[in-house]
């Protein structure tokens, strides 16, 4: 823990933004250096122009592999184009718009000005999937998207990450092509640079405007219960936490006539309002205490308020009873409170979580008599429920969440953090509860549980095992005296390969998994016997792990 986690940034924290801007234009990435290829995660490429991963060519190059793709796919429909906040969002949004009209890509670009300029990426989803509904899904003519933006990373990082038509985070088989061909065009004579330099300032004739602000705002009633707040009288604030929400929660309030007050300074290319985040970083996490301290200030002053990161697909929620809720609490009364006040939604429909959020969902959802979908870490694995309306609702425990409109259909097939955030509004307009009071409620029922991560140092080798462990591995027969009732190495909900362990008794579980870019394991753990129970757990979990490694003697 930094010793100044939690506290305002000062002048040595902030970055110098012309220094990034500068790097991002002159900066010609070495693609024999691994670390600066193209990569992409779960939520598309990322890096920074400081250190040679995120520059106009990068981008010129994913830009013309994605053109490509389309090509190859049969897609011919416009595609939606958005940034956030980052500094280094707005001109890699300037690269791709010209790479991609260049090469005959109809491009759909923000009509805003100003803080509307800028696009969540809840907003493009529901663009694409609203441009879509209606057509088949071989239909050449459907549309796509990208959105530039590294979530809720610090100020230097720049993020690239595309939605196919089915408006979610594309899959890996779409990813791996992406950036195999990007990583070409980086590699080639001229490559990438050559390809921006054609486009640069030439190719904006193909590019139109799109009112993303006005498509989702206009539309929320489709999906929340605005008459509910509006006439509750609900006092609620949301802090944007300088992100792409900014001029969506002022056009809320005045489009819908809701008591909401817009905190902060607005847009701040270096984010020095912020308070730093456990390392020290400023990073534009909701779910983070940390970063929440931001909003500590208002809490007595409003009975709910919430933050978003820069691209608003995470959520934070503040009560004025509680503070900061844990995003799983949120979660799970999120969902309890949607199965009682969704009557349009099919009964046959799943609650999708991810593995690693509580298994306080799992007694919810069973209470409720509904199915859950449990499936690996990453928001992707649901949106071909969400898109077909399997699934209701998908959450992950890092508070990135989206449910279906009141008629069960698509809202948007990525996180929504703007979403959940009026759906802590709702709660407290038709129930009368804040949410952490239906919290205490829902535990008093189903029990209380104790949820903590941890990261333990991995070697590359050790992280390797860890993917590849099978249920055989685990020769142990109780974790923290109960007995396991389950290991697995694939999600239950879909078969699909977790990339690492999950083990499960009746009272608690651990999972672990590699991290993608540091040399650790994260093991998350739950029990519903206490703090001290949980300790127990963690401990025997890191006990059988190196055990099922080969690295440690039974216990």
């Amino acid at each position: 823990m930094h010793e100044r986690a939690g506290r305002r940034a000062q002048a040595e924290d902030l970055i110098d933004v012309d220094a990034l801007i500068a790097a991002y234009h002159d900066t010609v990435p070495d693609p024999d250096v691994p670390a600066q290829r193209v990569a992409f995660g779960t939520s598309g490429h990322r890096g920074s122009s400081l250190r040679g991963s995120f520059t106009d060519a990068h981008i010129a190059a994913i830009s013309a592999a994605i053109a490509e793709y389309r090509a190859e796919q049969g897609i011919s429909g416009p595609l939606f184009l958005g940034a956030d906040t980052h500094p280094l969002s707005i001109p890699a949004e300037r690269t791709a718009r010209e790479v991609l009209a260049a090469a005959g890509v109809r491009v759909l670009a923000s009509a805003g000005v100003g803080d509307a300029w800028f696009v969540p990426t809840p907003a493009l989803s529901h663009a694409i999937l609203t441009y879509n509904r209606g057509r088949a899904e071989d239909d050449p003519g459907r549309a796509d998207g990208i959105v530039v933006t590294p979530s809720h990373n610090p100020p230097s990082d720049g993020g690239f990450k595309y939605n196919p038509p089915h408006g979610g985070p594309a899959d890996t088989d779409a990813t791996s092509w992406i950036a195999a061909r990007a990583n070409e065009l980086l590699a080639a004579p001229g490559g990438a640079r050559a390809i921006a330099r054609a486009a640069d300032g030439g190719a904006d004739a193909g590019v139109e405007r799109f009112d993303f602000l006005g498509g989702y705002v206009d539309a929320l009633g489709e999906v929340i219960d605005l008459d509910a707040i509006r006439d509750a009288g609900v006092r609620m604030a949301a802090h944007p936490l300088g992100g792409a929400s900014v001029a969506y929660w002022e056009a809320i309030r005045d489009r819908h006539g809701i008591d909401l007050t817009v905190l902060g300074p607005g847009v701040d290319p270096q984010w020095a309002f912020m308070h730093l985040d456990w390392d020290g970083k400023i990073r534009m996490d909701p779910s983070s205490a940390h970063v929440m301290s931001t909003v500590d200030e208002f809490r007595e002053e409003f009975p709910l308020v919430t933050g978003n990161d820069a691209d608003a697909d995470r959520h934070g929620i503040v009560t004025g009873d509680a503070g900061l809720m844990n995003p799983n609490h949120f979660l799970a009364v999120a969902i309890d409170y949607l199965l009682a006040h969704r009557p349009e939604w099919p009964a046959s429909a799943a609650i999708g979580k991810t593995l690693v959020s509580s298994a306080l969902i799992d007694r919810v959802v069973a209470a409720r008599g509904r199915t859950l979908l449990e499936v690996p870490v990453g928001f992707k694995w649901f949106v071909p429920g969400l898109s077909s309306g399997e699934v209701v609702f998908g959450g992950e425990e890092s508070a990135g969440a989206s449910f279906q409109r009141l008629d069960g259909s698509a809202w948007s097939t990525d996180k929504d953090g703007i979403l959940l955030a009026l759906l802590a509004a709702e709660i407290q307009a038709v129930t009368g509860q804040s949410p952490s009071e239906r919290y205490r409620a829902l535990v008093a029922e189903l029990g209380e549980p104790a949820y903590a991560r941890v990261d333990a140092a991995a070697t590359p080798e050790q992280k390797a095992r860890l993917g590849k462990l099978s249920p055989a591995d685990v020769t142990q027969t109780e974790l923290a005296g109960d007995p396991i009732t389950a290991i697995l190495t694939e999600a239950p909900g879909n078969g699909a390969s977790i990339g690492g362990l999950k083990v499960e008794t009746a009272n608690s579980w651990f999972a672990a998994r590699p991290s993608g870019t540091e040399d650790v394991m994260k093991i998350y753990a739950e029990s519903f016997r206490g703090p001290a129970h949980l300790a127990e757990v963690q401990a025997a979990a890191q006990q059988l792990v190196s055990q099922a490694l080969g690295e440690a003697e039974p216990a």
